[in-house]
């Protein structure tokens, strides 16, 4: 166990209260439920009985409790890990070894047996909480390939990123943190390109839009809004989720659109194509560029604190480093940086707050009526069993979609904030 310096403890305060907060937000949230759990709200007595609003309420509260067992579970390891003394050892008996092995090194040991506490987790939710209520639909055998593929993605992607942070920072001299920021959103925008035609297509299969008068419905709609895009895609979703959903992705040439097979089954087609305006909204306003200058600004503001902090001897000695290697104030903002970034959370949940409300508000000017995206909307809260009655102060924290609002809106007159219900 490393000695409790002033340091370590006003960092231990401070990750603790984050911690607390969290988990509070959480109870928050299933105190509310049950406060309401019984109440269909008016917007959704046409779609949701109160039959379907009791499995709601329980998947939720279910969802709840492995979150916060979970949380508990994962914040207290990673004390252990930081405390304990493991990091500065293993520090120490790579003193005389290369830069580059010892750094990948030092990041890996913890990132795996953090990956290690994870897989029993991730193993319950699938097959037991989401087996509970119908949603899962994967195999054991889905399952292992699916953690073996994300393995190999984090390899092929992670090792090169943190090898090329750690040659930057060895060989670009003092203003080496303008180059690392500069190799890390380099990494950002490849992957971003990448993703929809090279890394989703590990995971699932993506096929042309079967339908061709959907498809022809959808290509007017883009064409009309003066819109390039790659392809309109369906996703084998159904072999592992009968979760509903629909997203865009990629920039330049690899933009497209993407819809569950289980969204397709389960809509119609106007209220399909009230959820690709709502997509294109996003195209047109630009939301995937506007999200890459917010991480842009965060990250340079991060590498610069980073290279500050590189050389507080006091920051290596409070968490039991005798010595100094670089990679190991990388590692230790990092350390830092977990709990700052909770507190920081409400920040980017507002902001995708506001873009998604710029999306239906685009969806309802291209399509001249609200009806389909509010239709279409309130089947994917059923079919995901989507908590109705979630807590303000939770919202705040932690949905990065507008929740269901109780006052009648203009434009939207059910109830909705801007028709949007949280599909998680």
């Amino acid at each position: 166990m490393i000695p409790l310096t002033k340091f370590l403890f006003v960092f231990i305060i401070i990750y603790v209260i984050s911690y607390l907060l969290n988990i509070a937000t959480e109870i928050l949230n299933k105190n509310y439920l049950k406060r309401y759990m019984k109440a269909v709200p008016e917007a959704f007595k046409e779609t949701i009985g109160k039959n379907e609003l009791e499995k709601i309420s329980h998947y939720t509260i279910d969802n709840i409790r492995f979150t916060i067992f979970q949380t508990s579970i994962n914040k207290l390891f990673f004390l252990f890990i930081i405390l304990s003394g493991i990091l500065p050892w293993l520090s120490n008996s790579m003193i005389k070894m290369n830069f580059l092995p010892a750094g990948l090194i030092f990041f890996t040991v913890p990132g795996l047996l953090t990956a290690i506490i994870d897989l029993p987790f991730d193993y319950y939710h699938n097959f037991v909480i989401e087996q509970r209520y119908g949603f899962n639909t994967k195999t054991l055998k889905i399952w292992i390939l699916d953690l073996i593929k994300s393995f190999i993605v984090l390899v092929v992607i992670g090792i090169p990123l943190l090898s090329a942070l750690l040659l930057t920072i060895k060989y670009t001299g003092p203003n080496w943190w303008v180059w690392a920021w500069s190799v890390f959103l380099g990494f950002q925008l490849v992957v971003t390109i990448l993703y929809p035609t090279v890394i989703a297509p590990v995971f699932n299969k993506f096929t042309p839009l079967e339908d061709s008068n959907l498809k022809s419905k959808i290509e007017r709609l883009a064409k009309g809004e003066g819109l390039s895009i790659e392809g309109i895609y369906q996703m084998d979703a159904t072999r592992r989720t009968r979760h509903t959903n629909a997203y865009f992705s990629g920039l330049g040439k690899t933009k497209r659109i993407v819809l569950f097979d289980s969204l397709i089954q389960s809509h119609n087609q106007e209220e399909i194509s009230a959820i690709l305006a709502h997509e294109i909204g996003h195209l047109k306003k630009n939301h995937i560029k506007k999200q890459m200058a917010i991480i842009a600004i965060s990250s340079f503001l991060l590498f610069y604190l980073a290279s500050k902090l590189f050389t507080w001897k006091m920051m290596f000695e409070s968490f039991g480093f005798t010595e100094m290697p670089f990679y190991v104030g990388l590692f230790l903002v990092g350390v830092l940086w977990e709990p700052i970034s909770f507190f920081l959370s409400p920040i980017t949940m507002a902001i995708s707050r506001k873009f998604e409300r710029e999306a239906d508000f685009y969806s309802f000017e291209i399509l001249k009526t609200a009806k389909p995206l509010i239709s279409a909307l309130k089947k994917m809260g059923r079919d995901n069993l989507s908590n109705l009655h979630p807590h303000p102060f939770y919202v705040w924290f932690h949905y990065s979609h507008p929740p269901r609002k109780r006052s009648g809106n203009p434009i939207f007159p059910m109830g909705f904030n801007y028709a949007i219900i949280i599909f998680r």
